[in-house]
């Protein structure tokens, strides 16, 4: 399975899907029209090895909330990105067993060589 979860309105991964393209076989959802069940959290989890590799600590509302003065626990990581979109770190990049999380030039590229081989 091929699947890409992104943010529609992220001009980053507006660009890493180009740079990915051609994106033949690949499934997208866009986390903010159509929000991450708790299975496909659990799915990413399973393959990344926790929800804090997940979790964006970048999101505006991290900062908001008070949470970086806080310890969290990986169920405050689960909740929290169901909760609310922006907390996932993105793109989520499912590639038939392997995992690719966030927009760093080193995840990308390897999604990209898994995504096209």
């Amino acid at each position: 399975m091929k699947k890409i979860y992104h943010l529609g309105t992220c001009s980053t991964c507006q660009r890493i899907l180009k740079e990915l393209a051609p994106l033949d076989g690949v499934q997208l959802q866009e986390i903010k029209s159509e929000p991450i069940t708790p299975a496909q959290l659990e799915e990413m989890a399973s393959l990344s090895g926790d929800y804090e590799s997940l979790f964006s600590k970048r999101a505006m509302l991290f900062r908001q909330r008070g949470l970086h003065e806080k310890e969290l626990s990986e169920s405050d990581y689960k909740n929290l990105i169901l909760e609310q979109y922006t907390f996932l770190k993105r793109p989520v990049i499912l590639v038939d067993g392997q995992v690719f999380v966030g927009n760093s030039k080193k995840v990308v590229q390897a999604a990209k060589e898994a995504l096209h081989k």
